[in-house]
């Protein structure tokens, strides 16, 4: 997306109709935007609430009860001019009764969309909140009065900063330069609480990252390279250590 127009997809975002690329920048963009990570939560509850208006799950025995009053029922016959023959073909007659149930497939298939839709809008509702308290939360870390950083070096060549509050007891990771990874690895961050280490979030771009978790006890941390998803325990050497500043 151009820099200019960063602030644009707020909309389209709401509705889960950007592609994957855009959708991925645009949630970057959110972790430091809270203008609008509320913007997209406000359109995301209105596109709920207008498709909660206009769609509605049909009850599962509606079709077999429409299907089966339609063969009870006489339907009425195609206005022909008065000069046309008066027999009507049995094949003839049978359309309106196959036009009805087109109608009901069409009726089921909308209402469908619709609640799809709802749920979509409520997923990104969800992620924009989510992106919003995750804002909420580094800016807080960042200006807390006792923040303290700490600055190392990744292999590679990439640079790595750590902000640490011990009052919000939450910790800030900054990267500059980290290379791309190829298709199924992630970087994953640790806190090392002596010889154990626990996860603390993963890392997909550069930026700044907000760790998982409290820092509590931990004395250090780590970023390694995992399988996409993380790990439950480092399977890599660890690409740096750092010790958290007191």
């Amino acid at each position: 997306m151009i820099e200019d127009h960063l602030h644009a997809p707020t909309g389209a975002y709401a509705l889960n109709a950007l592609p994957e690329d855009e959708r991925e920048a645009f949630e970057r963009h959110l972790r430091d935007c809270p203008a609008c990570a509320q913007e997209v939560g406000e359109l995301a509850a209105t596109a709920a609430r207008l498709g909660l208006a206009v769609g509605a799950v049909p009850p599962p025995a509606m079709r077999a009860q429409v299907l089966d009053r339609v063969r009870t029922v006489r339907q009425l016959p195609p206005r022909v001019p008065s000069d046309a023959p008066a027999r009507v073909s049995r094949r003839t007659r049978a359309v309106p009764r196959l036009v009805l149930a087109a109608c009901l497939a069409a009726v089921t298939a909308l209402g469908g969309v619709a609640v799809r839709q709802y749920q979509d809008a409520r997923q990104a509702e969800h992620r924009a909140e989510q992106a919003r308290r995750q804002a909420d939360d580094m800016a807080r870390v960042l200006a807390a009065p006792d923040a303290r950083t700490a600055t190392g070096t990744v292999d590679g060549g990439a640079r790595a900063t750590v902000v640490v509050s011990r009052a919000e007891d939450r910790a800030v990771f900054l990267a500059s330069g980290l290379p791309e990874l190829p298709s199924g690895r992630t970087y994953q961050l640790w806190f090392a609480d002596g010889s154990a280490m626990r996860p603390a979030g993963l890392v997909h771009d550069d930026g700044a990252v907000l760790m998982d978790g409290k820092v509590g006890r931990a004395t250090g941390m780590g970023i390694t390279v995992e399988p996409s998803g993380g790990s439950a325990q480092p399977t890599t050497t660890p690409l740096a250590v750092m010790e958290l500043p007191s």
